[in-house]
């Protein structure tokens, strides 16, 4: 009896290490599926939130971006605060991590304009977003005696053909032109990452609503004012002079300091324009605006036409002229 029962303990044994076996087995092979899955959603969910890597040349650029994408773009400038759009040089850095760009957003700046060969040909697949697309560009001011056909160094209308073939870039100081801008954003986003299209939609909404609420303060502001005539060192500011029936007297010609003779007709002419502000830029030497401003007993004032949050610099620049002029 004691040797039955020693048997049916080991069958029992036995008969239970083949069932406890498979059950363990089952148990095994549950959390294997279930991490795999779990992996593969967050993969699925890090894919359809990771950003859009753009780059941009100047930073005003970034901000347009950013109000339209959100926190669905990471935005690359490639001119440092400071530096000048006319004479900058990109790193080899810089240069580097277009290639990891989804796209870029181009405005036509001089030095975007001098390295656009290299770039383009070095990242053929990258998207170019074009914010000159649509829009008529003006000839980059020349100086303002040349413009009234006064004789000078060079002749109207060889002066007008040099211009001709450089469209003045400066789109972003006219606060109806970004609204076209804003636009080119938008269809570029919605083509790369149609699925957040709402959002995308939703910001732009809002971005239009206050550039139309900003150009019509700034129309509002300047509309009186009796001296509509300014003097500014970089032609910068010829879009925004256009779209609120101001006149703009460039000092600078061509990215050339104006000669001796060239700084007495502009001295002659601020004053006969009763002009007692020289604006010029954080970017570029106030020493010819000094110079004017000294000669009519007048000052320097600094605008910024590059500052990165573009909405608020407009009505500080907008602010600025009302009271210069007024």
């Amino acid at each position: 009896m004691s040797n039955y029962r020693f048997l049916f303990v080991i069958a029992l044994a036995l008969g239970i290490t083949p069932i406890v076996g498979c059950n363990s087995s089952e148990v095994s092979e549950a959390p294997i599926e279930s991490t795999a899955s779990e992996a593969d959603r967050a993969s699925n969910v890090e894919a359809t939130e990771a950003q859009l890597e753009v780059m941009v040349s100047i930073p005003l650029q970034k901000y347009f971006v950013e109000r339209i994408g959100g926190d669905r773009v990471n935005v690359n400038i490639l001119l440092p605060s400071g530096a000048s759009p006319a004479t900058y040089e990109p790193k080899p850095q810089q240069l580097q991590s277009l290639s990891n760009a989804d796209a870029y957003v181009r405005i036509h700046v001089p030095f975007e304009n001098a390295w656009w060969e290299r770039i383009s040909s070095a990242n053929s697949d990258l998207q170019v977003i074009d914010l000159t697309q649509d829009i008529n560009r003006m000839p980059m001011a020349f100086d303002h005696h040349h413009h009234h056909g006064e004789e000078g160094e060079h002749g109207h209308d060889e002066a007008e053909a040099e211009t001709g073939a450089n469209p003045d870039p400066h789109i972003w100081l006219s606060p109806p032109l970004v609204k076209e801008q804003a636009q080119t954003i938008y269809n570029a986003l919605v083509e790369l990452d149609p699925q957040n299209q709402p959002r995308y939609q939703e910001n732009l909404t809002a971005f239009i609503a206050e550039i139309e609420q900003l150009n019509q303060d700034i129309e509002a502001s300047l509309a009186n004012i009796e001296d509509r005539t300014f003097m500014v060192f970089h032609p910068a500011w010829g879009y925004f002079a256009d779209a609120y029936d101001l006149e703009m007297i460039p000092i600078e010609v061509g990215g050339n300091e104006p000669s001796a003779a060239e700084m007495s007709l502009l001295i002659k002419e601020a004053e006969a324009e009763d002009i007692e502000v020289i604006f010029a830029q954080p970017q570029f030497s106030t020493r010819s605006a000094k110079t004017i401003a000294n000669e009519i007993s007048g000052e320097v004032i600094l605008i910024d036409p590059l500052a990165e949050d573009w909405l608020s610099n407009m009505r500080k620049v907008s602010e600025t002229f009302e009271q210069v002029l007024s």
